[in-house]
């Protein structure tokens, strides 16, 4: 089959690779046709990394079923299916209890399978493939796995209806942050530096949008909370900008109030002064949050598939660009540059 490789210097080749096999008789292979690029994929872009080197990458997908093993029942040839792609080892304390997204080899597991997006097929466990209807197509599907991410957020926010909410950065984790708060009530200030993003988040419903490299991000907050601040801030930017906005966030959460960190981290110690005193006096929450698995007895990649059919979320409005898998590279560097683009969402179609 056709793959995207990560070479040395941490871009992509194109190579032909033997196609994924089912390992036991409850697994399935699906033929994938979206694939999407998210943040965690553009940190390590152009990133040299030994452990990367000649693997296939990518999270988020939907495809076609094409084989089932003999004990599958969940879904059969020839169906259209989101693929989960947070996969743990099925053995440990936090998978036992479906708390997956905190195996201590969550990465190592769903790369050896689900998480290999970029290439023409892809293999998993049934429980990690789910029926799209009809409605939904791949495009949107590939989305889903953003949202779950924004959606375990918001869980383990606490957010009610009537919140006063801020968010940083509205890429597509964001973005799906600030739907999912409006649908369920919240008032909502999204903060970000790029005039296209945060016009679309304006026509997403947000409350207020503040240009950060512009306007008084924390002036515009106190304003939208009678002086307080928000409730809760969601991190949603992440990478490089960690040493401005965790800060950021943590002036912008009212004494009492929560931040959660939902923007990604590269491996290693980093080093992110805070006014400690300050959060501490206040009593600030900061709720780190990773992925997404279970709430309750609902899987969270199935409660944004319910919410996008029933129209609480939306996502054509986000995809912005799309390219086949031969011109991976050219996709990834858009995606880079959202300045210069405009991109919100790239796509990859397989």
């Amino acid at each position: 089959m056709k793959a995207a490789r990560k070479t040395a210097d941490g871009r992509f080749e194109i190579a032909e690779v033997e196609e994924p096999r089912l390992p036991a008789d409850d697994w399935v292979r699906a033929r994938v046709r979206m694939a999407g690029i998210c943040g965690t994929d553009l940190r390590h872009w152009e990133e040299p990394k030994e452990e990367f080197h000649c693997c296939i990458m990518g999270h988020e997908l939907a495809g076609d079923v094409v084989e089932v093993g003999p004990a599958v029942q969940r879904v059969a040839v020839g169906d259209r299916v989101l693929v989960e792609s947070v996969m743990g080892c099925g053995h440990c304390e936090w998978c036992r209890v479906q708390q997956y997204n905190r195996c201590p080899d969550l990465y190592a597991t769903r790369r050896a399978s689900v998480s290999r997006a970029y290439a023409e097929y892809v293999v998993g466990p049934q429980h990690k493939f789910h029926k799209l209807p009809d409605s939904v197509g791949y495009d949107d599907a590939a989305l889903l796995d953003t949202y779950a991410v924004a959606l375990h957020a918001q869980h383990l926010s606490g957010l009610t209806i009537g919140s006063r909410v801020a968010i940083i950065g509205a890429g597509p984790i964001g973005l799906g942050q600030l739907m999912l708060a409006k649908a369920s009530g919240a008032a909502v200030t999204i903060i970000d530096k790029l005039p296209h993003a945060l016009a679309l988040a304006e026509r997403l419903g947000a409350d207020r949008i503040v240009r950060s490299d512009r306007e008084d991000a924390e002036a515009a907050v106190r304003a939208m909370s009678d002086g307080r601040g928000a409730d809760i801030v969601f991190e949603c930017a992440g990478g490089t900008s960690m040493p401005e906005t965790l800060p950021l966030a943590t002036r912008l959460v009212r004494r009492g109030g929560r931040v959660v960190i939902v923007g990604g981290f590269n491996d290693g110690p980093i080093a992110i002064p805070l006014e400690w005193q300050r959060i501490q006096m206040s009593e600030i929450t900061l709720i780190p949050s990773a992925s997404f698995a279970f709430h309750d007895i609902h899987a969270e990649q199935v409660e944004v598939l319910d919410l996008l059919v029933r129209g609480k979320l939306k996502t054509r409005e986000l995809i912005t660009h799309r390219f086949p898998l031969d011109r991976i590279n050219e996709a990834f560097e858009t995606a880079q540059d959202r300045r210069r683009t405009g991109a919100i969402f790239v796509g990859l179609v397989l």
